[in-house]
C-alpha cells in the first residue's frame, strides 16, 4: 500500500469526532488571497494560493497543504487531537527552513494557535470570521518574547470544494 493511501482517511474517527470538528470544518479546498509582510523590507506582498485540508491517520488528524499559483507546494500543517492537552499542530515550510510547533484552542468564535517558530520567536495564529464558505487567517510574530506583536500575514479564504 502506498504512503498516500495509508495516510489518507475517509473522515473523522467516530470516538473523537466532536473534538475533531474544530478543524474538520475546513476539510476541502479553499482559494486564498494572501498578504505577507516582509519584516526586512517593511512591505506587504500579495499572492493567490490554494489551501487544501483532509483527514489523515485513521481520521485522528487533519493535514493541509498550501500551493502557490504554479502548483508548487509551499508547506504543510499536521493537526492532531491529544486528549491530555488538546490540539497539537506542526507547520513545515522546507523552502524557508521553517518549522513551527503550536497548540490550538477554540476561543469564542475563533481558533487561536500559539507557538514557537524555528528561530525561537513566538507566533500567534488565528482563524476568524469562520463561515461554511469562508474564513480569515492571521499570523502574528513577536520579537520580544510576547510583549509586543507585529502582523506578519493575512489570508482571506473562500471555499472551492468541500
Amino acid at each position: 500500500m502506498s504512503m498516500q493511501r495509508s495516510l489518507a482517511a475517509d473522515g473523522p474517527a467516530p470516538e473523537i469526532a466532536s473534538e475533531l470538528a474544530l478543524f474538520g470544518r475546513f476539510v476541502g479546498e479553499w482559494e486564498i488571497r494572501n498578504a505577507l509582510y516582509s519584516e526586512s523590507a517593511g512591505t506587504w506582498s500579495k499572492s493567490d494560493l490554494l489551501w487544501s485540508f483532509d483527514w489523515i491517520i485513521g481520521g485522528r488528524g487533519i493535514q493541509d497543504v498550501i500551493v502557490d499559483a504554479s502548483g508548487s507546494a509551499l508547506g504543510t500543517t499536521v493537526r492532531t487531537w491529544d486528549s491530555r492537552i488538546g490540539w497539537r499542530v506542526v507547520w513545515f515550510c522546507p523552502r524557508a527552513d521553517e518549522h513551527v510547533v503550536l497548540t490550538a484552542r477554540a476561543s469564542e468564535d475563533r481558533i487561536e494557535l500559539d507557538g514557537v517558530q524555528a528561530d525561537g520567536r513566538r507566533v500567534r495564529w488565528t482563524f476568524s470570521d469562520i463561515a461554511p464558505e469562508s474564513f480569515a487567517w492571521d499570523g502574528w510574530c513577536s520579537n520580544d518574547g510576547g510583549r509586543t506583536w507585529w502582523h506578519e500575514q493575512h489570508m482571506d479564504a473562500r471555499r472551492l470544494v468541500g
